[in-house]
């Protein structure tokens, strides 16, 4: 029996030309509320029609006199382009959520794991795509996000 294992340093250069890095930075603020996002991404290109990538995220957010909340987790997505221009994608995210509401509102503290896959497709040019994605699992009383339907930009370099 022979065995034979690859340590050409080839392979992992080649590796490393599939791999993609992107995320996201937010940023809201005004009357006593703010938000920073900031969620980091890479994914890698099986070829030009399937990409499977990973995702992190982590948020703050605070109302004066009503609450503060940490927001923390990751994603797995899926992106296939049937044709150049059109990318689809599916993504599970898995977030914790912490919410810690002023005491003088009565409302108990939160703090809970909360599920979300998106299903969306988007207008691709080189390596930017915007377009609308659709959460499938929403949950209006627990999801972070303000609705099901979100539009989206994804940029990979």
């Amino acid at each position: 029996m022979i065995l034979s294992q690859n340590n050409n340093p080839d392979s992992k250069k080649d590796f490393w030309k599939h791999v993609r890095f992107g995320g996201g930075l937010g940023l809201s603020f005004g009357d006593g509320f703010f938000s920073g996002t900031i969620a980091p991404s890479a994914i890698y290109e099986f070829n030009n029609k399937f990409a499977l990538g990973v995702g992190l995220n982590g948020t703050y957010n605070s109302q004066k006199n009503a609450y503060k909340s940490t927001i923390f987790g990751g994603s797995i997505i899926g992106l296939f382009s049937p044709i150049e221009e059109l990318q689809l994608s599916a993504e599970f995210e898995e977030l914790n959520v912490n919410r810690k509401w002023e005491d003088n509102l009565g409302i108990e503290d939160q703090n809970y794991w909360y599920p979300a896959l998106f299903i969306g497709a988007g207008y691709r040019t080189r390596n930017v795509t915007v377009g609308i994605r659709y959460d499938v699992l929403y949950d209006k009383d627990k999801s972070v996000y303000a609705d099901a339907w979100a539009p989206f930009v994804r940029v990979y370099f």
